[in-house]
């Protein structure tokens, strides 16, 4: 059974951190592209950040970019994704997702299987 299993987010102040972390099972990821996504209350769901299956290029969000982090671990079938510096307006239902596609697939219809999301809430 293909699943994909998100943990790690929770209530955080601004400028704090948190790690996620996005658990394969039934598959090996390192034959996929990993994007994270992420859906704020009554808006669509955007790409974050994606890690590329050939060569582990990574895309970011200007949104995040310089303050994200994504990598992945084959070896425990896990990808990750650091986040610094918080801001509330990061506060989302954060999903990770496998794609097949080469590159960087950065739309949700290019993804293949997901997970069933993480709460990410930045407040004081």
């Amino acid at each position: 059974q293909v699943q994909l299993v998100e943990s790690g987010g929770g209530l955080v102040q601004p400028g704090g951190s948190l790690r996620l972390s996005c658990a394969a099972s039934g598959f090996t990821l390192d034959y996929y592209a990993i994007g994270w996504f992420r859906q704020a209350p009554g808006k669509e769901r955007e790409g974050v950040s994606c890690i590329s299956s050939s060569d582990g290029s990574t895309y970011y969000a200007d949104s995040v970019k310089g303050r994200f982090t994504i990598s992945r671990d084959n070896a425990k079938n896990t990808v990750y994704l650091q986040m610094n510096s918080l801001k509330p307006e990061d506060t989302a239902v954060y999903y990770c997702s496998a794609s097949r596609k080469l590159g960087f697939p950065i739309t949700v219809s290019e993804y293949d299987y997901w997970g069933q999301g993480t709460q990410v809430t930045v407040s004081s």
